[in-house]
């Protein structure tokens, strides 16, 4: 047989071809030096990236892309188990018989003795018992921590950062430690841009960064305070800008201009323009 036959590959509806190309990728010498180089920490962001990639798809109601979106999250858990089999931790199979047994676990109203008897408050009720029961469990597996719990360590840290600060917050709240109202939030909002400016004119640029997650993190707060999402807020931000953007970009077309040759004082009339049309409508 030849190198070219023995080293072909056709796709496959079956999961084990997608584990064996992985497998593949990953063999030392004959596989791709990219894969090669990655680990747990280089592989994380991509596996967070896919499951945005995810939820875009959704939110865009494009079903084909969903397809194509779940498949590269898919191929992260792959990734993800095949680096933990070199390292003789666990595989595949395993995480998926981690899963079955947790999904089982949880639904005893179907898989159960009760199957079909329990209410739906009898359900929640079993829901969050099973859930803490899990989480005593793996905090019995872990090294013992010294000193008393925190209240802070439920909140869990895979979580994206705008979330995960709101949770912080919210956890925090529960005990007192909190603002009473979102205008004292403002006026902590205006002492982190002080302090921003300090640290630029002082020319101390870790200390702008630092100030700068301490005011995006303060900005949350506000956000918990008048009842918005942070990270739907940021959302209808983002969407604006591309759309404000993109009403400079036809309109400079429409000119003749490429927006690389336009001067900011074009833009920013544009940027108005496209504002005062969105109040219009």
């Amino acid at each position: 047989m030849s190198s070219s036959m023995s080293s072909s590959m056709s796709p496959s509806r079956d999961i084990s071809r997608l584990i064996e190309i992985m497998a593949r990728l990953r063999t030392p010498v004959t596989g791709c030096p990219w894969d090669l180089e990655q680990n747990f920490e280089t592989i994380a962001p991509y596996t967070i990236e896919e499951a945005y990639e995810v939820v875009d798809a959704i939110t865009r109601r494009d079903l084909e892309d969903l397809k194509d979106e779940l498949g590269d999250l898919l191929l992260q858990v792959v990734f993800h188990a095949q680096m933990a089999q070199e390292q003789g931790v666990f595989a595949f199979g395993d995480v998926v018989e981690a899963i079955t047994r947790k999904m089982i676990r949880r639904h005893p109203h179907v898989f159960g003795d009760r199957a079909g008897k329990l209410s739906p408050d009898e359900v929640k009720d079993a829901w969050g018992r099973i859930k803490a029961e899990e989480k005593a469990e793996r905090a019995a597996r872990r090294p013992a921590a010294s000193g008393p719990p925190s209240l802070l360590s439920g909140v869990k840290a895979g979580q994206p950062t705008l979330t995960r600060a709101l949770e912080l917050q919210r956890k925090a709240s529960t005990v007192g430690f909190d603002w009473n109202d979102a205008r004292a939030v403002i006026a902590k909002i205006r002492e982190e841009t002080d302090e921003i400016e300090a640290a630029l004119d002082a020319g101390q640029s870790e200390e702008v960064a630092t100030e700068v997650g301490d005011l995006m993190f303060v900005l949350v707060n506000l956000a918990r305070h008048v009842g918005a999402d942070p990270e739907a807020a940021l959302r209808g931000a983002n969407a604006k800008f591309e759309r404000r953007f993109g009403f400079i970009e036809h309109a400079l077309a429409a000119r003749g201009v490429a927006p690389v040759d336009a001067t900011l004082d074009e833009m920013d009339a544009l940027w108005n323009e496209a504002k005062r049309q969105e109040a219009a409508e």
